[in-house]
């Protein structure tokens, strides 16, 4: 027989969870539309359904929950790209893994991109830096040199190119506002669209990459 006392404390915990992810939910659109200066803790609690002594009883202050809400991303992506076992693919075959990857999580989570902005913009990069954004990039840029060593990539400058390569994944997704004015009558974030741009993105990265030498 289960404990009662056990089941209570299940559940318990789910549903600070379920709270948890309502506040960092609300919290991220908030903070992606007006920064962290700008943002109103009283309109986060409200659209998260939650009492606002709530926010400071998971997160300490408005401060806390911003670096969580910044931290979330840089998590979530560096979880997607785990999924892709480096140890069985070639570095091009896992280079264009990390592309799909990260173009589907951008376009997934559009409004992200802003978070990042106003960070920069209100902050200078303050509390981004004690986020671990840099795991990510250390990940593609061992990628890239794996790569250059196996000689399946040309000579380049593993760091400088792996900031461009993010570039091409989050611009799709992060600018699909103003991009979709440009093209009224296509849906670039249906299934068909976005399918387009990752193959025609992974098409240019690869081609600029690779070693031509062993690719001919």
């Amino acid at each position: 027989m289960v404990n009662q006392s056990t089941q209570k404390s299940g559940r318990a915990v789910r549903d600070a969870e379920k709270t948890k992810q309502q506040i960092l939910d609300a919290a991220e659109i908030e903070f992606a539309k007006h920064g962290l200066k700008g943002a109103r803790t009283d309109k986060i609690a409200k659209a998260a359904g939650v009492a606002s002594r709530m926010i400071y009883y998971y997160f300490e202050s408005k401060e806390g929950l911003y670096q969580t809400v910044l931290q979330r991303p840089a998590t979530e992506i560096q979880d997607a790209i785990a999924q892709i076992d480096f140890a069985i693919s070639s570095p091009d075959q896992a280079l264009a893994a990390v592309i799909r990857a990260a173009i589907a999580y951008e376009t997934k989570h559009r409004h992200r991109g802003m978070l990042l902005f106003q960070e920069a913009s209100q902050n200078q990069g303050k509390y981004f830096i004690q986020t671990n954004w840099q795991r990510a990039i250390d990940l593609l840029t061992g990628l890239l040199e794996q790569g250059i060593k196996a000689g399946i990539f040309r000579p380049l400058d593993p760091y400088m190119t792996t900031l461009n390569i993010i570039g091409v994944c989050v611009f799709y997704g992060n600018a699909h506002e103003n991009l979709k004015h440009l093209t009224p009558n296509q849906d670039l974030l249906s299934a068909e669209m976005i399918e387009q741009y990752t193959q025609a993105a992974i098409d240019l990265i690869l081609k600029g990459v690779q070693n031509t030498s062993t690719h001919q």
